[in-house]
């Protein structure tokens, strides 16, 4: 099976633990017994957790949910009529909620709150929601068992026959959102641990959710208890459906049960196979594959930075020391069709995630980390928040912050911004094809194009100069010119090694007129090839 026919299915499964969203909808049936709930009895119901041992709540599934394949576990429908809020007076959202089947063998407990009582009451699997017609499920497996929910989604309407989905919240901590181009893409999740270390990486599981009914159709408030070996966790996501996609206000307050090494903080993952500067890295048919093409980082001094995306041989991790940074987030900036020639995957529509704290960050690291890969189907990028003080055990955590899932982020930088990174064979005139060549006339040269204000409007006669910075090896010829198709300016430059080392390069770039920056800071990290393998 291939992520193309995934996508067809509408099921993009990944490897890391990454959700699946299969286009089906749930079930619900309450209890009518209730209990109070508010924000802070979440906190202290999370707080005592942390108290106690931690208690895996997955279960072993019967063998006919728990041998489901792919295409067989998004064959079971549920029916629209079950919906959540479905003949709520004052709004068209309404709840539908996943069922459990392949590695979704966690128990999700779902909670609607009364909103005239604001008592609690658990929603318990119902199998007479759900229609398994050409799933192959045997329902006679089904009976006695409350399987609770592997997770939910959010409608924007519940019309019986509309498939107006806002979002989803599907296996351990992961969700994601549509903006106005109906596609989903890059994931968030609620707590990284560990994520890109020597450790077991620790995926946390949100354990139960609480949904207060909205009362238009613009928000909905969603509660979230966290749990994992280290940590628990309470959460309250108000989820505000905009014009241009969804914004989502995070509150979290954690408590932990032991010491971690690496805490992520606002974690998101997102897939790229190739772009503009690795156009060969892997075979196929389409000029760019990803979900997303860079980092941007808005730092806490208000400096704009530009780290484009790489699909590297082996893992790479950098970190960005910041204070209070004032946002970052994974952007799918490029949006134009002829980029990406897929009418299969839409990668022209898939959202950027934009995290922007609302609470005292402090000191800490924006971390970025790359993974190989061969193919569409793993999330092999991921960026987050790392604190810069130890996490110890039994300590409290407070983080606040929204996320934009958006075509673009909801800022943009006052100077001009990277457009595309190119990057091909260096030390030779353009348009010149070099013979044999030995190694140590080897380079590599990188161009990266700016457009946008100030570059639009420098007088005549500007002198625009390249300031760049390479972490080893040296620089070739460096250059920067208008580049009058696309409006703005290119840099070039040529990378020249004076080792045979491999080990990675870093470079910074960015335009100035004088001591004036014109452009964003470009950031980029590149592995040499070998030294027997540095040939035209």
């Amino acid at each position: 099976m291939n992520r193309r026919n995934l996508l067809k299915a509408s099921l993009a499964l990944t490897t890391l633990g990454l959700p699946a969203f299969p286009v089906f909808a749930q079930n619900t049936k309450t209890d009518p017994r209730g209990e109070p709930f508010d924000f802070d009895r979440l906190k202290q119901r999370a707080k005592e957790l942390a108290g106690r041992p931690y208690h895996d709540n997955a279960e072993p599934l019967p063998p006919t949910l728990a041998n489901l394949e792919p295409l067989k576990y998004q064959k079971i429908q549920y029916d629209p009529k079950y919906a959540i809020w479905r003949d709520a007076p004052d709004t068209n959202m309404s709840l539908r909620f996943f069922h459990v089947g392949m590695q979704f063998n966690l128990p999700v407990r779902m909670h609607v709150i009364d909103p005239d009582t604001q008592q609690a009451h658990e929603i318990h699997f119902d199998p007479k929601r759900f229609d398994y017609d050409d799933s192959g499920v045997d329902k006679a497996q089904l009976k006695g068992h409350d399987f609770g929910y592997a997770g939910f989604k959010l409608m924007r309407d519940h019309d019986a026959n509309a498939s107006h989905e806002a979002g989803a919240f599907l296996g351990a901590s992961y969700f994601r959102f549509l903006d106005k181009n109906n596609q989903y893409g890059i994931s968030a999740r609620g707590l990284a641990i560990d994520t890109a270390t020597e450790q077991t990486e620790e995926f946390p599981d949100f354990v139960a959710f609480w949904f207060e009914q909205p009362h238009d159709d613009q928000q909905a408030l969603v509660y979230a208890l966290l749990d994992s070996p280290a940590v628990t966790g309470a959460y309250r996501f108000k989820i505000d459906l905009v014009e241009d996609g969804t914004v989502m206000d995070v509150d979290m307050e954690l408590h932990t049960r032991h010491q971690i090494g690496r805490l992520g903080i606002a974690p998101m993952t997102s897939m790229f196979l190739k772009g503009t500067s690795q156009a060969q890295a892997r075979d196929t048919i389409h000029p760019q594959v990803h979900d997303s093409d860079r980092l941007e980082i808005w730092r806490g001094n208000g400096e704009w930075v530009c780290r484009p995306l790489f699909n590297p041989k082996t893992l790479q991790y950098n970190a960005f020391p910041d204070e209070n940074p004032r946002g970052f987030g994974l952007v799918q900036h490029d949006h134009d069709f002829d980029n990406y020639r897929d009418d299969v995957a839409w990668y022209n529509r898939r959202p950027s995630l934009w995290v922007e704290p609302t609470s005292d960050w402090g000191k800490g690291q924006i971390a970025l980390f790359e993974l190989p890969t061969v193919g569409e189907t793993v999330d092999n990028i991921g960026a987050f928040w790392i604190p810069e003080e130890p996490v110890q055990g039994d300590q409290q955590l407070n983080f606040s912050y929204k996320l934009h899932w958006l075509p673009l982020p909801p800022v943009q930088p006052t100077l001009a911004q990277v457009e595309k990174t190119w990057s091909g064979m260096g030390n030779v005139p353009e348009g010149w094809i070099p013979g044999d060549r030995s190694p140590s006339e080897y380079a590599r040269r990188f161009a990266v194009d700016f457009v946008g204000d100030p570059l639009d409007d420098l007088p005549e006669g500007t002198q625009v100069e390249v300031q760049v910075e390479v972490s080893r090896g040296k620089l070739g010829m460096v250059q920067a010119r208008r580049f009058e198709p696309i409006k703005g300016y290119r840099a070039i430059f040529d990378w020249v090694p004076e080792t045979h080392s491999d080990e990675a390069v870093s470079i910074r770039l960015y335009l100035r007129a004088g001591d004036r920056p014109l452009t964003e800071t470009w950031l980029y990290q590149w592995v040499p090839p070998k030294s027997d393998e540095r040939y035209y």
